[in-house]
C-alpha cells in the first residue's frame, strides 16, 4: 500500500489536555492482564517531528505528532474519519500475543455542540485482506477479521467477519471515560488462539472465547477514528503502542530456571513510580512466592541505553526497590526474602537501535537464590 505523504505544519502544545493521575494501585486488584514476554512492536513516535506524520505508520486520512501540554511523550492526533496503520514487520502473529496502547479522548464540553459522539476502533485482520476487511466495515464484502471499538460516551463494541459474514455483535455499556476526558486511558488486549480479551485501565470490558474468525493467517492491525463533529470539537490521541508475545510461565521460569525476566512492570517515564497496569504481572509474581515459601530472589531492573550511563544505572536500582516495596507493601510478602540491584544499560538484549529493542531491554530480572 501506498504511503500517503503530508507536508510538516507546525503544532503547539493542546493546553486543553490535562495530566491524569495515576489511578490507585489498589484499585487493579481483580486485573489479571499479563503482557506478552517479547516485545515485537514498539512505537512511542520519538523517531518522529512534531506536526508531521509518522514515518512508520500508513492512512488513507490525515494525522500528525503533536506534544500535550501536561502530557510526557508524543501523540499522534488522529483526524475524523480514518483508519493509521503501522507497519508490524511480522509474518503471522503467534497464537498468543498482546496489544496495548495509550489513548486520550478529548471530548466537548459546550452544550451548542449538542450530541457528540466519538468512536475508536481497533482491528485484526490478513493484511492481504484489508481492502476486503474494510468493506465489510461499512456493510458488504468478502473478508475475515475482527473489531473492538469503543465510545467516548459509554458503548463498548466486538464484532466479527467471517468471508463478509457478520458473525459477532458483542456490546456493552459501561461509564467508563465519565470521569476520563482529556486524561490518558490504557487500552489492553490479550489475543490466545481465538479468544480475545479487552481491559480499559483496571476494567475487563470483555473476554470472548471466539472472538477471532478461524482459517486465516492474522498479521496486521488498524486504529479507525470516527466522529460525528467538526474536529476541531472532537479529537483523540494514541501511543506508546505495544505488541508482545508469548505468555510467560512465571512459576516455571522461577522455579525451574531459576530466571524469570518480565517486561510487564512498567514505570513512569525517568521514574521509579510503578504504573498500575504492572498489578497483574506483580500479582502473578507474588502468588509464586507466597505457594513456595522458602525461595528466596533477587530483583535486578535494567534500562535502555537513552541518557546518562549513571543516571540509568542509579534509576535501575530504585526501580527494582520499588518492585520489592510493592511485593512486600501490597502482597504481604516477607522483604528479607528479597534482594535488589540495577544495572542499567549494561547487558542488553537487544540492540538499543530500534524502539523495540529498547523496549526489550527495559526489564525487570528476578533471580533465584
Amino acid at each position: 500500500m501506498k504511503k500517503i505523504i503530508y507536508s510538516s505544519i507546525l503544532v503547539c502544545a493542546v493546553s486543553s489536555i490535562s495530566a491524569q493521575e495515576n489511578p490507585e494501585f489498589k484499585s487493579y486488584s481483580k486485573y489479571d492482564f499479563v503482557p506478552g514476554e517479547k516485545v515485537i512492536y514498539y512505537e512511542n513516535f520519538e523517531q518522529d517531528a512534531v506536526g508531521d506524520f509518522p514515518d512508520k505508520w500508513n492512512t488513507n486520512g490525515s494525522g500528525e505528532i503533536v506534544t500535550l501540554a501536561s502530557v510526557p511523550g508524543k501523540w499522534l492526533k488522529t483526524s475524523r474519519d480514518a483508519w493509521y496503520k503501522p507497519e508490524i514487520k511480522v509474518s503471522a502473529f503467534p497464537e498468543n500475543f498482546t496489544v496495548e496502547f495509550d489513548i486520550i479522548f478529548q471530548a466537548p464540553t459546550a452544550p451548542e455542540v449538542g450530541s457528540a459522539f466519538q468512536t475508536f476502533m481497533i482491528d485484526f485482520y490478513a493484511a492481504a485482506n484489508e481492502q476486503e476487511l474494510m468493506a465489510d466495515a461499512n456493510a458488504g464484502g468478502t473478508g475475515t477479521g475482527a473489531r473492538f471499538s469503543m465510545e467516548n460516551g459509554s458503548q463498548f463494541t466486538a464484532v466479527n467477519w467471517k468471508d463478509g459474514e457478520p458473525v459477532l455483535n458483542n456490546g456493552q455499556n459501561k461509564e467508563l471515560f465519565a470521569k476520563t476526558n482529556g486524561k490518558i486511558n490504557h487500552v489492553s488486549i490479550w489475543i490466545q488462539k481465538q479468544r480475545g480479551r479487552l481491559y480499559l485501565d483496571e476494567t475487563k470490558v470483555f473476554d470472548l472465547p471466539f472472538f477471532l474468525p478461524a482459517g486465516i493467517t492474522y498479521n496486521a492491525i488498524s486504529f479507525q477514528s470516527l466522529n460525528n463533529i467538526e474536529e476541531e470539537f472532537l479529537q483523540n490521541f494514541i501511543s506508546n503502542i505495544r505488541i508482545a508475545i508469548g505468555a510467560p510461565d512465571m512459576r516455571n521460569k522461577l522455579l525451574t530456571d531459576g530466571k524469570l525476566v518480565t517486561h510487564g512492570i512498567l514505570f513512569d517515564t525517568n521514574s521509579d513510580k510503578i504504573k498500575p497496569s504492572s498489578y497483574g504481572t506483580l500479582k502473578e509474581i507474588a502468588q509464586v512466592l507466597i505457594e513456595n515459601p522458602t525461595l528466596t530472589v533477587k530483583i535486578v531492573g535494567f534500562t535502555d541505553s537513552d541518557g546518562d550511563d549513571a543516571a540509568n544505572l542509579d534509576l535501575s536500582k530504585r526501580r527494582a526497590a520499588s518492585v520489592k516495596n510493592s511485593l512486600v507493601n501490597d502482597f504481604g510478602i516477607d522483604g528479607s526474602r528479597i534482594q535488589t540491584d540495577g544495572k542499567g544499560e549494561a547487558e542488553p538484549v537487544s540492540e538499543n537501535t530500534t524502539s523495540e529493542g529498547k523496549a526489550n531491554n527495559r526489564r525487570v530480572e528476578f533471580l533465584k537464590m
